[in-house]
Order: C-alpha cells, then structure tokens, then sequence
C-alpha cells in the first residue's frame, strides 16, 4: 500500500528476490501458514503522522473506525473494509479511492504526464522505488530497493524487497493483502501514476518483492489470487458471524 511520500532520497541496494509459493488452489482469504519471529520497524518523527492520516482516510472510506489506537485500529479498519465490500471489484475500488485520496489529484496528473514518459518509463520506475522504501516502512516495515530484471533482459534498480510485510503479518489473511493492498496498489500505480507494478508477496515468509516498471498478469492467473482459504483465517469466522447483517453469506475473496 502507499502513503504519503517525504522528500527524496538515495536508498541502498540489495540485490534480491523471491520466488511466489505456488498454490494448488483458487480461494477466498487466508490465513498464513507460519509464525516467524516479527522484525520491527522503529517510527520515525512523520510516521505516526502518516498512519493517522491513512487511518482517517480508510475509516473514512469504510464509514467506520476502531476503538483501537494505532495500527492495531489500522487492521481493524481493514478488516472491515474487506467485510463490507460484496464483491472483489467492490473493496479494490474502495482501496484504490483511499489511496487516490491521499495525493493532490493535480499531482498525480502532473507525475503521469510529465514524469512517467522519460527514459521509457525508468525514471518514474525508479524514483517511486526509492519514494516507496523511504516513506511506506511504517506500514509494512524494514525495505530498502533492489534490482530486478526486466523482460528485456535489462536490469533497473526500481524494485522494493520487504523483509516481512507488517500489513500481511498482522492481519494474518490473504484477501486483506491481495484485496486492499496487492491489487489496488497495482493499478493505481499504472492508471494514476504511469507506472507498471508488479507485486510479489511470499505469503510462507512475510516478505513482500515490489517490481515498478513490470507490467502484472490479469488477477485471474495471478498465483497470489490462487491461496487456499482456510477455516482459522479472521476474516472469514468474522464474516460468518455478521453475514446476517451484511445480506451476504461468502467470504468476499471467492
């Protein structure tokens, strides 16, 4: 997902990737596999900044908030953005507004227009890269920018590898990754931005590849869209216990 952005600067470079666990079949959310050890990601003067107006915004969307502080009122606010939206198509719409919300809508035009075409769409590529590592690790936690390959055969440094997604760690459910962040976060970059992204969560590690420059599949023959669901995952026992309410009886990921 995206937050607001601070001024630029130069990140160090790690070369590295990682490769999807492949699924065996198409579901609805699920909860991960494993329990590794959490890294944690001090916030820095502006962070908390950044979450609250990120939590404003999604809370806003959704026409709720959490009694939680912090980014446990975060997930919990995502969580129910995923259980208000009927559908797929409803809940990316509804994160790809959230994230519209946080820019002067001039500058994203401006960005697209005038950054977005130079050097055949490296530049814009790699200055999101650094913009992303430099301002979104206090919702997804330590990153820093990498080297990808491109299918060319070129190399640009405009690729973010997350060590363990807090996003993903702490909602413990891959339909509140694909759904609220993977997707939406894809398309916004290449509507609104101009940039291509292609998003590769791990989903037995927490780590997360971001690859800006990389055009994504369809979401239909997108691994990520393939997770088993299983009966543990929040998201679906929440849902099962407020359908009646909602007039909807499935998890909204099938």
């Amino acid at each position: 997902m995206v937050a607001l952005y601070r001024p630029l600067f130069s990140v160090s470079s790690s070369p590295r990737e990682h490769v999807l666990h492949k699924p065996t079949s198409q579901v609805s959310c699920s909860s991960l596999r494993s329990e590794p050890v959490k890294a944690e990601y001090k916030l820095q003067l502006l962070d908390n900044l950044f979450l609250a107006l990120f939590r404003n915004k999604m809370a806003k969307e959704v026409g709720w908030d959490s009694e939680k502080p912090g980014y446990g009122g975060l997930i919990d606010v995502a969580n129910r953005l995923m259980l208000t939206g009927r559908t797929n198509a409803d809940t990316r719409d509804s994160a790809i507004r959230i994230l519209r919300s946080l820019f002067p809508p001039l500058l994203l035009d401006l960005f697209k227009l005038l950054i977005s075409p130079l050097a055949a769409g490296k530049i814009a590529a790699i200055m999101v890269a650094r913009v992303t590592a430099v301002t979104c690790q206090w919702l997804m936690g330590t990153c820093t920018v990498n080297s990808i390959d491109l299918t060319d055969g070129t190399s640009w440094e405009s690729g973010v590898f997350v060590e363990r997604c807090k996003y993903l760690e702490e909602s413990k459910c891959v339909g509140v990754c694909v759904n609220t962040c993977k997707f939406p976060t894809q398309t916004f970059f290449k509507d609104y931005m101009g940039v291509p992204l292609l998003m590769e969560p791990n989903f037995n590690d927490y780590s997360c590849q971001f690859k800006f420059g990389v055009l994504p599949p369809l979401p239909e023959d997108d691994v990520a869209f393939k997770e088993p669901c299983l009966e543990i995952c929040p998201i679906a026992s929440r849902r099962r216990e407020i359908a009646q309410n909602l007039n909807v009886v499935q998890c909204p990921k099938a």
